[in-house]
């Protein structure tokens, strides 16, 4: 892919539309029953439609073999090279929830989580706590008072919540206290830097207090930290692509990544239907739109291989909501692979489809992973998905005389 300050100078403004879907953790692996992975599994007959009227493939999100997160997975198919722009899980919390960030600061993702007598972890969320639980438990933590830094506890959703740090001469270079696995204690914080070390200190006092706290608080009685990072220097869609860019995205953190990539974070109820109308709506508006679809993913990490089918066959019912808009270029993706057969984020490739009258059609005839491996636009990285879909929108000059 050309760099962001080459493409820059290809990019153009014109009237024409982009959508963006993104399914998160769209891709799955064969149920050991069926042979079939969850989207071959669901009956989806717009999206096979969509897929067979343009080019399919597949993405990889960051490299062969790697495992992206979420906001490594999203930044490739916006068009940022996600090795070259890192964006911690922390500061999209706190961006995504409208708090005001100030330099310096250092943000982490939060989770309240469960362990047993023995401080083991035996659930990561906490059972997925109610959101009226979890802020009357941000409401307790905020009580803690150290030396040194001054800490606000947000709540998000459900079992996550955001922690930031301010203080003096502070930086987000620190390790994570959740190991992501279960049958083990938390991690100890760890800094790489006078200013990390400073961070790390302050934080793994806060879980040490945080852990008093909680105590009578089961399921919730410890917390889990991760994604410690500061305001990144990300240049905005608007000033590199000459795009109007607006978010549909019901969970903080993705409104967080969209801003920061300066995209306008529409307001929107969290259902799906009401995501799709809220981009009717504002369709006049703005000329490229990402739509984040967050149930296939939480569905992926339960394990939940038919809650998984039911939530692409949704999507699949109420997609003549945005086909009826006739944008420009459509398209389809996913930010990572989630298979409820491993119950999280995995290295697979993800299936992605572009629909636009410019498309030169494949002999791919429906959207799966299956049908994918015969699409024309093969396996290709994330990050070249945007130009695609600039060109096939009539936004990108031609190169060279």
């Amino acid at each position: 892919m050309l760099p962001l300050d080459r493409l820059k100078t290809l990019t153009k403004s014109t009237p024409s539309k982009i959508i963006l879907v993104v399914i998160d953790g769209l891709g799955g692996l064969p149920n050991p029953h069926t042979g079939k992975t969850e989207l071959e599994t669901a009956s989806t007959p717009n999206l096979d439609n969509l897929a067979s009227k343009g080019i399919c493939g597949f993405t990889e999100p960051i490299s062969p073999g790697v495992t992206p997160g979420s906001g490594p997975g999203h930044l490739g198919l916006f068009g940022y090279d996600p090795l070259q722009y890192s964006v911690g899980r922390g500061i999209l919390e706190v961006v995504g929830i409208d708090f005001d960030v100030k330099k310096g600061d250092v943000a982490a993702r939060g989770n309240f989580c469960t362990v047993d007598k023995g401080g083991l972890v035996v659930d990561r969320r906490a059972g997925r706590i109610s959101t009226e639980k979890s802020v009357r438990l941000c409401e307790l933590l905020n009580s803690i008072r150290i030396d040194g830094a001054q800490f606000y506890v947000l709540p998000v959703r459900e079992h996550r919540f955001a922690l930031v740090l301010r203080g003096e001469d502070f930086s987000g270079d620190v390790s994570d206290s959740d190991p992501q696995a279960l049958g083990v204690p938390p991690s100890p914080i760890e800094g790489s830097s006078p200013g990390a070390q400073k961070v790390a200190h302050l934080a793994n006092r806060f879980v040490e207090e945080a852990k008093r706290i909680l105590k009578p608080h089961y399921p919730a009685n410890m917390v889990l930290l991760r994604g410690f990072s500061q305001h990144p220097d990300l240049p905005s869609m608007g000033e590199i692509l000459k795009l109007k860019p607006a978010a549909i995205a019901a969970y903080p953190m993705y409104r967080g990544l969209a801003r920061l990539a300066g995209m306008t974070a529409l307001d929107t109820d969290t259902d799906i239907k009401s995501e799709f109308q809220t981009l009717a709506r504002h369709y006049d508006g703005y000329d490229f739109f990402f739509v984040h679809i967050k149930p296939t993913d939480s569905a992926g990490e339960d394990g939940d291989f038919d809650r998984k089918v039911f939530v692409l066959e949704e999507i699949d019912r109420l997609l003549p909501l945005i086909t009826a808009l006739e944008p420009d270029v459509l398209v389809v993706a996913g930010d990572h692979s989630t298979p409820a057969l491993l119950r999280g984020h995995s290295w697979h490739p993800v299936p992605v489809l572009l629909s636009s009258p410019y498309c030169r059609p494949d002999t791919v005839k429906e959207f799966s992973e299956e049908a994918c491996l015969a699409g024309g636009l093969g396996r290709l990285p994330a990050v070249e998905i945007m130009p695609l879909a600039m060109a096939h929108a009539l936004k990108l000059e031609k190169f060279g005389a």
